[in-house]
């Protein structure tokens, strides 16, 4: 752990970790399941393109400053709760009332919402363990996070195929609830705060204000300019595909339709466990470029392979490969950052930042991909996806450097493998 870092409680460490389960169904929204039921009710593919992205684009708005207000605010967890609240009572209105002015109103109001946690998660991993074990706690997040969408996968398409599908609302307010309880769990005594802002340990105390690298000069390093380039289209090829698979999956279907979605997500999931933790250690063993292009290159495959069938069998198998690319994206990406901003006191702030621009991307990819079905049917949507994610695989390849310290030995000198093992830790 960093030289000034107390070890955190393992009250604290197990809340984190029920914290990524519960915030699984919590952070992304409702996702598929939305286009599935605006579906169902009859709506046409331009319009389910302007619900899916009116989240994608109230987010791009709120990242930035999120992140921003969690780099300074000393109340990360007063956020969380009222971000999950918020997006609690979106959900039952648009359940409750499913027009158009409501729907694009509540998916914008959880995507303002959504923007708090990824930052917050993250200052909280950060300001509990320190930059020595951050790649570790990284991994351990993800794979709790991924264990979290298994299980709301299977309870959704439980309640959607065999309640109603209105459930799969409440079941995101109920989730809601718990992730409540379990940020409250979490000691706040136990955050470093300048840890968490991608300082060092004591870098500031309540009376004096963190050193903080002012922006342009973040903007000067290349870097962080090619990443964001990369990850921009990563995102525009990758977040419309999951959806587009669900509507061809239940294109002329009435029964059954959460199901087939369920089994899509569980399938990702399910990979993404093993994958997250996999790619902490191989981040800090091979270095984070070489991982982060496996990522990459799995996408135009993946995207290709959709076009070759209508089976929902071969569908949800195919959906396999996103767990490889979503799995070491949610690890390697947030460790990127990290050692982007190392010593900035801009760690949140850059992952806001380039939330936003992944944002960009994932809307421009629901309103592209909507059109291109509606006009040109699914496989040319596909097609189009899989084009995008070969250039940023060739573009990520070709510009973007290793970021690893070079004086970086795995895990700091810590030798034993990544796994879910917590060390002992104080109570």
């Amino acid at each position: 752990m960093d030289d000034k870092k107390p070890e955190p409680g393992r009250r604290s460490l197990r809340a984190l970790d029920a914290l990524n389960v519960v915030l699984a169904d919590v952070r992304d929204g409702l996702g598929p399941y939305l286009a599935i039921y605006l579906a169902l009710k009859h709506w046409d593919a331009s319009k389910i393109g302007m619900a899916m992205s009116a989240m994608g684009i109230a987010s791009v708005i709120a990242q930035t400053p999120a992140g921003a207000l969690i780099d300074r605010t000393r109340r990360k967890q007063a956020w969380m709760v009222a971000a999950s609240a918020v997006t609690a009572l979106g959900a039952i209105a648009m359940v409750r009332m499913p027009t158009l002015p409501v729907i694009l109103g509540a998916q914008a109001t959880i995507g303002v919402a959504s923007a708090i946690f990824a930052p917050a998660i993250a200052a909280v991993s950060l300001g509990l363990v320190g930059h020595a074990r951050m790649s570790r706690r990284t991994g351990r997040n993800e794979a709790f996070n991924h264990a979290g969408n298994v299980i709301a996968a299977v309870l959704a398409g439980l309640i959607g195929d065999h309640i109603a599908y209105e459930g799969i609302f409440y079941l995101l307010a109920a989730m809601c609830a718990a992730s409540i309880v379990a940020t409250l769990m979490i000691r706040r005594d136990e955050i470093d705060d300048d840890l968490a802002r991608g300082g060092e340990a004591g870098d500031s105390d309540q009376d004096h204000d963190p050193r903080i690298v002012p922006i342009l000069d973040l903007a000067k390093d290349r870097r962080i300019l090619i990443f964001a380039a990369s990850i921009v289209l990563f995102h525009f090829a990758n977040a419309a595909m999951l959806p587009l698979v669900g509507q061809k999956m239940t294109a002329g279907k009435s029964d059954g339709v959460a199901g087939y979605m369920s089994a899509c997500i569980i399938a990702a999931q399910l990979v993404m466990v093993p994958v997250a933790v996999a790619s902490s250690r191989l981040a800090d063993s091979w270095g984070r470029r070489p991982t982060f292009l496996v990522g990459f290159l799995v996408l135009p495959v993946r995207g290709l392979l959709y076009t070759l069938t209508d089976d929902p069998r071969w569908l949800v198998a195919i959906q396999l490969l996103d767990g490889i690319g979503a799995g070491i994206f949610g690890v390697v990406g947030v460790l990127v950052i990290a050692d982007l901003t190392r010593g900035t006191g801009r760690f949140n702030w850059m992952q806001g930042a380039l939330a936003t621009a992944t944002g960009i991307g994932a809307s421009a990819s629901q309103l592209l991909t909507g059109e291109i079905d509606l006009r040109f049917g699914f496989n040319a949507g596909f097609s189009a996806l899989s084009a995008i994610a070969a250039v940023a695989l060739v573009f990520f390849g070709l510009a973007m450097p290793e970021t690893r310290p070079s004086d970086k030995v795995a895990h700091d000198g810590l030798a034993d493998p990544i796994d879910l093992q917590l060390s002992p830790a104080r109570t």
